[in-house]
């Protein structure tokens, strides 16, 4: 067999390797001294992977020469690691599976590989692998992009920050993440966090800190890094500073401070402060108390240490025309009763609370009778809805025409001639009767016997609804009424004679009532005192008039725009009345010609909705208005464009345009100046 010169040099490199091997297991069985030159690198790779007893998976991407030779002694772990640095250097890396076998693949492929995770330092070669790393001081969005420039991103490297944890994921070979690592330990430091605290003696607080943090920010301190910049916090209640940050800037801000903490001069210690929204006669009281407090204290003090003002007298007046405060007292005193009004004069929070009052009432009622008379006395008589016939039969019989029979004697003759003459009948009684009638009313006369018979039934609905809109300010009464003022007789005195009588009389409020207090809590819940009255004449009685009252009193949490519902059923009343003859009005059918029924039913609803609304600033309140002061403008124009009846030209009255001006008639220089321009120009 001829051999080419190809097949001739793949022999002669076999046999080459072949030495090479036998040479390095004649050194040792556990040492290897590589030698590669011009080799194909899946050659090698087939080669190291029988010598460590690996099963090496090659991607058919990995191609290439390479050239290398070790002039010491590698053990396993030396020689593994020889065939991850060749590998390293010319572009391809190893993933070892969790099974044991090997994969050669492309740098940039391996970092979406199955890497294992580790945990710590297990691993210091070419080995690609995979670590978390929490951060706990440093912002990890602004630590990978420091990473990204030390890692070999165009390679098997990766670096990725995970913000919600604040942690950092690494791929890469495990020398070059151990190194991010090793500097992400030595850059996670915490800053310097010791804290000052400066005690004041003259200067407040709060004021203090406002003038430090307005002068740190007009200054270059702003282009400090934030770690770095000192932070500065006023505690009111031990009128005290408290500095944190770096030792320099502390030391820095506490010299400011106690320079700042000096003793005002001693004149001058009234104040004129103006309110913007409480009443300067309320706050007096408050303040007072609260100078009340501050005195006892310092007189506490006094016991033990010397004071240098020994007068501590505070004087606080109130300006109702201009709502202002004036108060005199030691400039520490004063600092704390101007916290304390600052504190208190904010703008309250407002309540609008809209209701609707619906109270529905439905009543029926049925009466049938039937009732019988005869001539020669016998009688069956109901009074349960219907009217008597004995009633019946005496008003007739006394609105008949009667003849009345008489006599007449005469003067001269002294004949005595027999008269008659017709009387009308008395038809008062009858018509009295006919007043009383409800329903129906019919009688049947024939022979002797007479009957009447009465039906009716009646629906009664009634429905009162109000919807009233009350605007008030947090923990203040709101009250609405519409209704009369109905008098009541409280009293009356007669003297002996009758002559001095008199009586006294009290007006009582009548109709629909509404009145609320309410209360904001903590976040979004109204308080609510709740006190809805719904009263009517009744009628009149013996002594004087009788009124209906329906009254709901309570206290309940709602939130803001939530609504609650009072009320329910107020009552529901069944009546049922039977009248009848013994044993005749207990036949089937036949007895109903022997008896009188009567049915009522009464039943009575109230339901009240309440709806509150926190209006804490006037954008809010503007809205609602408008919403409101639209809805009424709207109402006008649609009754305008209506029309009154009979009255085709008349023009009914509109609101203006929400934000317009009203219109003022001019005065009396402009009318004069309009009338004579009016003139000048019909001149013209």
């Amino acid at each position: 067999m001829r051999l080419t010169g190809q097949s001739l040099f793949r022999a002669l490199s076999f046999a080459t390797l072949s030495a090479m091997l036998m040479v390095s297991s004649a050194i040792s069985a556990a040492d290897y001294s590589p030698n590669f030159k011009g080799t194909d690198i899946t050659e090698f790779i087939n080669i190291v992977g029988k010598n460590l007893k690996k099963t090496v998976i090659v991607d058919p991407n990995v191609r290439g020469k390479i050239t290398v030779r070790s002039y010491d002694l590698l053990n396993e772990e030396q020689y593994y690691q020889f065939f991850l640095n060749v590998l390293q250097v010319y572009g391809f890396a190893v993933v070892e599976m969790p099974n044991g076998i090997l994969k050669v693949v492309r740098d940039k492929d391996a970092k979406t590989s199955n890497l294992p995770v580790v945990e710590d330092n297990a691993f210091n070669g070419d080995e690609m692998i995979t670590r978390v790393v929490p951060v706990y001081n440093v912002s990890v969005r602004e630590l990978a992009p420091l990473l990204r420039q030390l890692n070999d991103q165009a390679g098997g490297g990766n670096v990725v920050s995970y913000d919600p944890s604040n942690v950092m994921m690494l791929t890469g070979r495990a020398a070059v993440i151990n190194r991010l690592v090793e500097i992400i330990e030595r850059v996670d430091q915490a800053g310097d966090q010791e804290v000052d605290i400066v005690k004041l003696k003259f200067a407040s607080a709060a004021e203090l800190v406002r003038i430090i943090e307005s002068i740190d920010k007009n200054s270059a301190s702003k282009q400090t890094p934030s770690n770095l910049s000192p932070k500065i916090v006023a505690d009111e209640r031990t009128n005290s500073v408290i500095i944190s940050g770096d030792v320099k800037a502390r030391q820095r801000l506490t010299k400011l401070v106690e320079r700042l903490d000096q003793e005002l001069e001693s004149n001058g210690n009234t104040r004129v402060i103006f309110l913007k929204y409480a009443k300067a006669e309320d706050l007096v009281k408050v303040l007072k108390g609260v100078s009340d407090g501050i005195k006892a204290d310092t007189q506490g003090a006094q016991k033990t240490t010397t004071q240098r003002n020994s007068n501590r007298d505070i004087s606080i007046e109130a300006h109702d025309d201009s709502n202002t405060l004036v108060i005199t007292a030691q400039p520490d005193m004063m600092r704390s009763l101007e916290d304390v009004i600052h504190k208190l004069d904010v703008r309250r929070a407002q309540v609008q609370v809209e209701a609707i009052i619906v109270e529905v009432f439905e009543g029926d009622g049925t009466s049938l009778g039937v009732q019988w008379a005869h001539e020669s006395g016998a009688m069956q008589q109901f009074s349960n809805g219907g009217v008597p016939i004995g009633q019946v039969a005496a008003a007739a019989y006394s609105a008949r025409d009667r003849t009345v029979v008489g006599s007449v004697t005469g003067t001269e003759t002294g004949t005595t001639t027999q008269t008659s003459r017709t009387v009308e009948g008395d038809t008062s009684l009858l018509a009295s009767l006919v007043g009383s009638i409800n329903g129906t009313l019919f009688g049947v006369l024939k022979n002797d016997w007479a009957a009447v018979i009465q039906a009716v039934s009646t629906d009664t609905n009634s429905n009162i609804l109000a919807t009233p809109h009350l605007t008030t300010m947090d923990n203040e009464e709101a009250f609405f009424i519409v209704g009369q003022e109905v008098p009541i007789i409280t009293g009356q005195t007669a003297s002996a004679n009758n002559s001095n009588p008199f009586q006294t009389v009290d007006r009582k409020e009548v109709g629909i009532k509404l009145k609320v207090t309410p209360q904001i809590n903590e976040g979004n819940a109204v308080q609510l005192l709740i006190e809805q009255e719904v009263s009517s004449v009744s009628g009149a009685t013996s002594v004087d008039i009788s009124i209906n009252k329906r009254e709901i009193k309570t206290t309940v949490i709602v939130d803001d725009g939530g609504t609650v519902v009072l009320g329910g059923l107020i009552d529901e009343d069944v009546q049922e009345s039977v009248s009848k003859v013994p044993i005749l009005g207990d036949i089937p059918f036949i007895g109903h010609l022997f008896k009188s029924s009567t049915s009522n039913k009464r039943k009575r609803n109230l339901m009240v909705f309440i709806r509150p609304t926190i209006l804490r600033d006037g954008i809010t309140m503007n809205k609602i208005s408008n919403q409101k002061y639209n809805f009424i403008r709207a109402e006008q124009l649609k009754q305008r464009a209506d029309g009154v009846n009979l009255m085709p030209n008349t023009s009914t009255p509109v609101l203006p345009e929400w934000r317009d001006s009203l219109v003022l008639p001019p005065n009396y220089d402009d009318y004069l100046q309009q009338k004579a321009a009016k003139e000048q120009g019909e001149q013209d």
